[in-house]
């Protein structure tokens, strides 16, 4: 599974550099939610594959019950979701407007209206 996963992620990071590297505002963006998802598959991977308990201390215990999932990558997936919603929506308001002010999506117009 972890193969599976790791191709994955190298073909998001792929596909969301390529879709950077093109001559529109819309592919930039959508470059980057790419690899906002590569990356948080990546973490949910580092994080380890176990199909296990979740990661609660039973009453008279000091530590979860072995094997237990990891609740830190779960943490810190969450945490990348709504941070990258939120530059998505920046970013799409951003586009948005550069559109209506140029009225193209090509970045070197965008210079052109510089000065």
């Amino acid at each position: 599974m972890a193969a599976l996963l790791a191709i994955l992620i190298g073909c998001l990071y792929a596909a969301g550099v390529y879709m950077m590297l093109r001559r529109s505002l819309f592919k930039l963006i959508l470059g980057l939610v790419l690899l906002s998802h590569g990356a948080n598959l990546l973490i949910f991977t580092a994080g380890g594959l176990t199909r296990a308990q979740p990661p609660i201390i039973p009453a008279g215990a000091d530590a979860p019950v072995v094997p237990s999932a990891d609740p830190l990558p779960q943490a810190l997936i969450l945490t990348a979701i709504v941070i990258g919603f939120g530059v998505l929506a920046f970013a799409l308001v951003l586009f948005h407007r550069a559109y209506q002010t140029i009225g193209s999506d090509d970045p070197d117009e965008l210079r052109v209206s510089d000065g």
